[in-house]
């Protein structure tokens, strides 16, 4: 049912959409039907639609408003760059000063041995870098056979042809034939969806143990490189158990592949530390970066690639790969800034020491609400997975309880994404405690209500 509108230019932009605009994502005829609600305004941790209606964002945009919505030096900082140099790009022995001030900026934040960075126009393209480089490093070193790269059943990693093929969705490989041959999936590390009767850190293990099991069926001799989220976002926050990441870590160790951590949702603060590989003690070969980066001001991604790597690639002529904006130097000024913000104004050091804690200590409260069968996060991120039966996990089947309870959030002034029937949220890092109150406030209202329709 069409929501009813006060404003006549809400109907008006709603009509472009239904006549020009094709969004990601979306069922057209649904978006032509209902209409998209159109988002306005941001301030802080808050967005307004075109109804006035006032929303507390809880995904950050798509995580990746880490400092919040309305920070004038980031407009301010891409208007000077515009008046300076508005673009140039750095093909044919050409650069600009900010896109290496910026490489050099990431390489102080990165993990040890990670100082060098190729920047992209989103982490979909960071990902087809890296497919790119990893297949190319292989072949610098005389082993051309090593092409293909494991990832996870229910990873995400973009939504390009490489990006879609390397992420585990199969409602995305569904569509165009995907994935493309020399990418092989593992399954996730989801013991509340998929760890039976095992405890979380056997399941950690055994999820594990399947990474080595791919790599000898593979054949050693043909596996490149494992590519993971630390956590995995767009798959319901995904937290591993404690056992998977070092039992993962004995596993890289024991063969010889690259290990690649897809940060372009945990980078730049999400956890608490610079990036979820810092959080997890992981020491990654390539890490895909995004979002976060610009705080989603100015689109920009980008591959760091540790001195392993590019000693390797260095020496081997040109690496034909690369994009018009590649490092545009607006974006690059943007992200000095954003990354400025976050340094000066020690974003993670309140996230990891005061609000995260506080985050996570209060959506737990949830966990006496009759549809939560488990809450979980890391830094600013969480799931909440909504179930007919605690004990046994057992869904609602056919309800759409994720989709009911997202609609009552959009209702009631918070946004938060449905994966299936768990909600998750990503806020901006900036979140106050009392924000923090008002969106798990908010969050038990629309259990509350999402309850009495499946009673009804």
């Amino acid at each position: 049912m069409s929501p009813t509108h006060k404003n006549p230019q809400t109907l008006k932009w709603q009509a472009m959409s239904r006549d020009h605009h094709l969004a990601p994502f979306s069922d057209y005829q649904q978006l032509i039907d209902v209409g998209p609600r159109i988002i306005t305004k941001g301030e802080g941790v808050y967005v307004w639609d075109s109804e006035g209606n006032k929303i507390l964002d809880g995904m950050a945009g798509l995580w990746c408003a880490a400092v919040g919505y309305g920070r004038h030096e980031l407009a301010e900082a891409a208007a000077a760059q515009m008046r300076e140099l508005p673009f140039y790009n750095t093909f044919f022995m050409t650069a600009h000063p900010p896109v290496l001030e910026l490489a050099k900026v990431i390489a102080e934040i990165a993990p040890p041995g990670m100082n060098h960075v190729f920047f992209t126009g989103s982490g979909s393209e960071g990902n087809d870098t890296m497919l790119r480089m990893v297949r190319h490093y292989w072949a610098c070193k005389g082993q051309p056979n090593k092409k293909v790269i494991i990832s996870r059943v229910n990873g995400y990693h973009g939504s390009t042809v490489a990006g879609a093929s390397l992420g585990g969705m199969k409602y995305m490989h569904e569509q165009g034939d995907l994935p493309i041959p020399g990418i092989v999936h593992i399954p996730q590390p989801y013991w509340f969806g998929e760890g039976g009767e095992m405890s979380p850190d056997e399941f950690g293990i055994w999820a594990a143990e399947q990474l080595e099991a791919k790599i000898l069926e593979v054949g050693v001799e043909n596996v490149a490189a494992f590519i993971a989220e630390p956590i995995q976002g767009a798959g319901g926050v995904i937290v591993p158990p404690e056992t998977y990441w070092p039992k993962i870590r004995e596993i890289l160790a024991k063969y010889d592949i690259l290990f690649v951590a897809d940060e372009v949702i945990c980078g730049f603060g999400r956890t608490g530390e610079w990036f979820g590989s810092d959080y997890y003690g992981n020491q990654p070969d390539l890490m895909t970066i995004a979002k976060g980066l610009t705080s989603g001001y100015i689109p920009m991604g980008g591959l760091i690639v540790s001195d392993k790597v590019f000693d390797v690639i260095k020496g081997a002529g040109d690496f034909n790969h690369g994009f018009t904006y590649s490092g545009h130097p607006v974006a690059a000024a943007v992200a000095l800034e954003n990354i400025r913000i976050l340094r000066e104004e020690k974003i993670l050091e309140t996230v990891r020491a005061e609000t995260a804690p506080y985050l996570q200590k209060r959506l737990r409260e949830l966990l006496d609400h009759p549809l939560v069968g488990e809450v979980r996060g890391v830094g600013m991120l969480g799931a909440i997975e909504l179930v007919k039966d605690k004990a046994t996990r057992t869904r609602y089947e056919g309800k759409g309880v994720g989709m009911i309870c997202r609609g009552h959030c959009f209702n009631n002034g918070l946004i938060m994404r449905a994966v299936g029937d768990t909600m998750i949220i990503a806020p901006p890092l900036v979140i106050s405690k009392a924000e923090i109150d008002e969106l798990v406030t908010k969050a038990r209202l629309c259990l509350d209500l999402t309850l009495q329709d499946l009673q009804g």
